[in-house]
């Protein structure tokens, strides 16, 4: 069974707040170059739609939908969907997705992403801004979503649930198919302890204001029963998995970062980690003063 802690919004959660005025400046400092040491991707949208800090491929690319091969072409799709919102970002710009689409815009995981085949560690963080009930179409929304094949194989994702009011907010750490549901059960009748996911019911995003989400994961492709993953929204743990054995199986060259699937709303600073953040780092980024972007200056 998974451990999978369900907080609603509200819930007392200890949270350790790193904001710039409790640290001394030489000890703040030393805090950002750990965080910058352990960046491996960020996009911040600030004039342009390239990735600010890239290890891999810092291009931003677009395909007309999600069918494979996902086949993309240089900027963003060509049906206006998608475009630069000047200065309505977190820090500077962002992007602002018009509408529902079929296109999807994507980075190349590559290099950008520390996929390691033993004991693999990351964080993945991002902002939004949109208020899900009124701004989204009907039919699930995908943030992010991470693979190189499919949502429920050898994928990370959040996602805006379907049908429910208000709309649930839910992370997806979906191993190999055959890692996470070896007996190839139909996902409706599994129940939710059953399901890789933390759910929560009553997530805090309005139009009025940017709500940061992160999750963090440890110990995957260990081949023990010691994964962890981790959700944090505007720096509060919201929930974890535990207690089983995660083997992702990636090919690199197919596997794509895909963000704003379906997506209607703001979006900022997309960014990734080479290790999984502690609480208290995940709400360091929160609060940093010029964002992640300013880690890379």
């Amino acid at each position: 069974m998974w451990s999978n802690l369900k907080l609603g919004c509200g819930a007392p959660v200890v949270a350790l707040f790193l904001g710039s005025g409790f640290l001394p400046s030489v000890a703040q400092a030393a805090s950002d170059a750990e965080l910058r040491k352990a960046l491996t991707f960020f996009a911040g949208f600030d004039g342009g739609v390239n990735a600010g800090f890239a290890r891999g491929d810092a291009l931003l690319y677009s395909a007309k939908d999600m069918k494979a091969p996902r086949i993309g072409t240089p900027g963003l799709p060509a049906d206006g969907s998608v475009s630069i919102a000047k200065g309505e970002g977190v820090h500077g710009d962002a992007l602002r997705f018009h509408r529902k689409s079929s296109a999807i815009v994507f980075y190349k995981a590559l290099k950008n992403l520390d996929y390691r085949a033993s004991g693999w560690n990351g964080t993945v963080s991002l902002w939004l801004k949109l208020s899900p009930d009124e701004d989204l179409e009907p039919g699930y929304c995908d943030p992010l979503q991470i693979t190189p094949r499919d949502w429920n194989d050898a994928a990370f994702f959040v996602d805006f649930s379907k049908d429910e009011k208000p709309r649930h907010f839910r992370l997806g750490v979906f191993a190999d198919t055959k890692s996470w549901n070896p007996q190839g059960r139909k996902f409706e009748e599994m129940s939710e302890a059953e399901k890789p996911m933390i759910t929560v019911t009553h997530p805090p995003f309005r139009r009025d204001r940017w709500t940061h989400v992160a999750f963090t994961f440890q110990n995957l492709n260990t081949g023990k029963a010691d994964a962890v993953s981790r959700l944090f929204l505007d720096g509060k743990l919201i929930g974890e998995l535990k207690g089983k054995s995660q083997t992702y199986t990636w090919d690199l060259e197919k596997t794509l970062i895909m963000f704003g699937i379906y997506y209607t709303g703001l979006y900022d600073e997309l960014a990734v980690f080479d290790r999984a953040l502690t609480p208290a780092e995940v709400d360091a980024v929160r609060q940093l003063h010029k964002g992640i972007g300013g880690l890379i200056k």
